[in-house]
Formats: C-alpha cells, structure tokens, sequence
C-alpha cells in the first residue's frame, strides 16, 4: 500500500507542478515586458511584445488570455501526468527484472 501512496503523492505534485510551470512563465514574461515599458526606449518593443503574447494564448482561449494559459496549463498537467506514470511503471518494471 506504501508504493500506491507514494506513486498518489508523486503524481499530484507533478500535475501541480506541471500546472503552476506555464502559469509561472507567462505571467513571468508579461510582468517583464510590463516592467520593462517603463523604460522610455523599450516601452515600443515591450508593447508589441505583450501584445503578441496575449494574442497568442487567446488563440488557444478562443479569444480569452487567459483561458488559453489555462488550456495549456492543463495539457501540459495531463502531459506531465502521463510522464510520471510512464516512469513509474518503468521503475516497476525495472525493479521485477533484477
């Protein structure tokens, strides 16, 4: 039962983990960009640049920002998610093997 609750507590922190990583990233990068307009020679080049960002995921968001940096938030949970199953059952298996 210990090796079920481990591979539990594994997998929810790499989905929570995979979640928060694209959160992090974009808000990260828009906060930079948002930082950086207030540099009097930069504020054009940050402008275009949140704009091309927050254009990008509306793509995925079917016009909403933010639903699309939720959209990939979770895939990359489910991807992530997958991963850390795949690993598991290979540490299992390795571990049958020798």
């Amino acid at each position: 039962m210990s090796i079920f609750t481990n591979f539990l507590r594994s997998l929810l922190l790499t989905i929570i983990f995979s979640f928060a990583a694209p959160m992090f990233l974009a808000g990260g990068l828009l906060l930079v960009l948002t930082l950086m307009g207030y540099i009097p020679w930069l504020q054009a080049a940050s402008e275009i640049s949140a704009t091309r960002i927050v254009h990008f995921l509306s793509i995925f968001g079917s016009g909403n920002a933010f639903h699309g940096i939720v959209v990939i938030s979770l895939t990359c949970s489910f991807v992530g998610a997958l991963f850390d199953t795949y690993a598991y059952y290979r540490c299992q298996i390795l571990r049958i093997d020798s």
